[in-house]
């Protein structure tokens, strides 16, 4: 139990570089973490500890284990090993797909909505992962979709066939697939047993009840070790459950639980209003932060009038930290969603502030890199019908009626690209069906291009269809730029493809931002992306009812007590200075409507209240104009107009 900034991390390198000490292969450890990124760093640390054996440690996601054991043994259980990862957005497509030939894409007179593609990609993805009844799922969070439960089921079987006819998995497919194998396959189960000798799990409050399931099937040697905190339990919209963390000395018995409470990160007044704050927790662990850091303030706690003067008082302040040298990268304004950070932003580009936020559109999420993959996919799956319909869609001439054409004369010839030139369509479209189809087969009988070489020659007939598209086209061909160097790195087209699709290049999202690459740059953050980072001084502004707690987590004491913990990881991100700042008043952007938060977030109570110092910033209204003088004045509409008469 690793309280926040107590070194989770080195206990876990640590507790790797001990097994290898002892004696256990390297290469039969696995270290699962929430990134690649992060147990690829482990294992490096490590490797200063032990030498290189530490780079045969096992590392990586829930995710990209699961699709390598699936490579590996899926052609034994009837899965071919080539099968194509979906990514979100295309998974939502495939299940629309089968919604509108179930006849669910029209509404009914009289009949209440039904599911959008994308909430029902989250229902099955939510119904996989928990491994609770539809009915249950909906009533939790989509009651007014209940009449349709069963409807829904039909939608998701439709899902699953559709996956199995194209060769398709989806990120869900990839944990439930791993599951599946450990409890009804004997053969493979001891087979994948026997690969890890020791387990262990980075982030483990993070985990939902599927992969609770899958090292249940997986440790039944009980040689596991997790690491986590309860207190940081913060993506139940994702799946997550801390009951995992908190049931798990009774799931595995046997458990011995071993307590971090040493914080090697923030100075005492900080760590002491954290406490109080997690102390009110309804269920948890008990730990108590301390450090031996000296110094260090009490947190502010700054009310302002309003969402104005909070924005001018946080700017304010950012300037005066800097001034007296501290970076602009050392410090974070924090926030419970995007758009509380709107008056925020406008007020630093005012400024010319450079700042960096974190969340937004991903770069792999960006219509035209989605294009381009789009050829690599159909390169390497042909019966990936999505993205054939994406691929035909850019051409001139061609819509919805004439994809789906063509898509089922591909399917009727086996899905070769020539037929293309055979599908009856207008003398605009031909051309470009021509074109791709050209393209492809060319592609086909070259064999295996690298893929930076593939994105290369796709480009000569990619990069004129983006110029007719786009109007930003010189931001989106530097964006494909990228994206042909970030696949010069990979072997080939299918290596390239898995790591798209199971976790970004941590490069990649910097390369989209389209910021002017500021070293120095403040970071603005939603709570949840903060979470495992730290800066000297942090700001959470919006401390409201309504906001910490949201107002829709009121009245499910369970969705309140993450709430709390999301404060609390806000909190733990300071090292030296945390200001916390409460409007009385606010304007929503998102409505256009004035609105008055009632009162200060009920997380923030006299007892940690009594923990931080009070502000309070009362700025004089300003002046109003004069009223204009009497007199002639001129038309400014016709002055308006009068620019484009002829």
């Amino acid at each position: 139990m690793a309280g926040a900034g107590t070194g989770k991390t080195r206990t876990l390198i640590h507790r790797v570089a001990h097994l290898i000490g002892r004696g256990v292969p390297a290469g039969r450890i696995l270290l699962l973490t929430f990134t690649r990124r992060a147990s690829q760093e482990m294992i490096d640390r490590c490797q200063q500890l032990v030498g290189p054996a530490s780079q045969q440690v096992q590392g990586g996601t829930f995710h990209g284990v699961a699709h390598r054991l699936l490579r590996r043994f899926g052609p034994s259980v009837g899965l071919p090993a080539d099968f194509t990862i979906l990514d979100g957005s295309d998974a939502s497509d495939l299940m629309g797909l089968g919604r509108a030939a179930l006849g669910y894409g029209v509404a009914k007179p009289g009949a209440p909505r039904f599911p959008r593609a994308e909430t029902l990609q989250s229902l099955y993805s939510r119904q996989v992962n928990t491994d609770k009844p539809i009915a249950d799922i909906l009533a939790e969070g989509w009651p007014h979709f209940l009449a349709w439960a069963g409807d829904i089921e039909l939608v998701f079987a439709d899902y699953v066939k559709r996956k199995a006819e194209r060769n398709l998995l989806d990120y869900d497919d990839l944990l439930l697939s791993w599951a599946l194998l450990l409890e009804h396959d004997a053969s493979i189960a001891h087979q994948i047993r026997e690969l890890y000798e020791h387990v262990l799990v980075d982030e483990y409050q993070d985990t939902n009840p599927l992969q609770s399931r899958i090292l249940r099937g997986l440790c039944t040697h009980g040689r596991l070790t997790v690491v986590g905190d309860d207190a940081q339990s913060i993506y139940a919209f994702r799946g997550a459950t801390i009951r995992n963390i908190l049931d798990f000395p009774y799931t595995f018995p046997g458990t011995q639980v071993v307590t971090l409470e040493q914080n090697y990160r923030s100075v005492p007044p900080i760590l002491d209003t954290s406490n109080a704050l997690i102390a009110r927790a309804t269920e948890r662990y008990t730990k108590q932060l301390w450090s031996d850091r000296t110094g260090g303030e009490p947190p502010w706690l700054v009310t302002l009038r309003d969402e104005h003067d909070q924005t001018k008082f946080v700017v304010e302040r950012i300037l005066e930290l800097h001034e007296e040298g501290v970076p602009l990268n050392s410090m974070a304004v924090l926030f419970r969603a995007g758009y509380l950070s709107a008056d925020l932003e406008i007020e630093l580009a005012n400024r010319r502030i450079p700042y960096e936020k974190w969340g937004g559109l991903k770069f792999l999420e960006a219509a035209h890199v989605k294009d381009v993959i789009a050829f690599l996919r159909v390169l390497e799956n042909p019966r990936d019908e999505l993205s054939w319909y994406r691929l035909l869609r850019l051409l001139p001439g061609v819509g919805d009626a004439t994809a789906r054409l063509a898509i089922e004369t591909l399917a009727a010839h086996n899905w070769e690209p020539i037929v293309l030139g055979s599908v009856p369509v207008s003398a605009r479209a031909r051309d470009g069906m021509r074109a791709l189809a050209a393209l492809l087969d060319g592609l086909q009988r070259a064999g295996a291009t690298g893929p930076g070489e593939t994105i290369a020659i796709v480009r000569q007939l990619y990069d004129g269809l983006l110029r007719s598209i786009y109007d930003d086209s010189h931001v989106r061909l530097a964006d494909l730029d990228q994206l042909e160097t970030i696949a010069a790195g990979y072997e080939d087209r299918r290596s390239l493809l898995d790591a798209l699709a199971l976790e970004p290049p941590s490069n990649t999202q910097d390369l989209a931002v389209g910021g002017d690459g500021e070293d120095d740059a403040l970071i603005l953050s939603t709570v949840h992306s903060s979470k495992g980072k730290e800066w000297d001084v942090v700001f959470v502004i919006h401390a409201a009812d309504g906001v910490f707690p949201m107002a829709r987590a009121a009245g499910d004491e369970a969705q309140v007590e993450e709430e709390r913990r999301l404060l609390y990881v806000a909190m733990t991100r300071a090292r030296d200075q945390l200001i916390v700042t409460y409007p009385l008043h606010s304007y929503s952007t998102r409505t256009g409507a004035d609105f008055a938060y009632g009162q200060l977030s009920r997380f923030l109570d006299p007892g940690v209240r009594a923990t931080m110092q009070r502000v309070t910033v009362g700025v004089e209204p300003p002046q109003a104009l004069p009223a204009p003088r009497e007199g002639p004045h001129v038309d400014l509409r016709a002055l308006l107009r009068g620019r484009f008469n002829t």
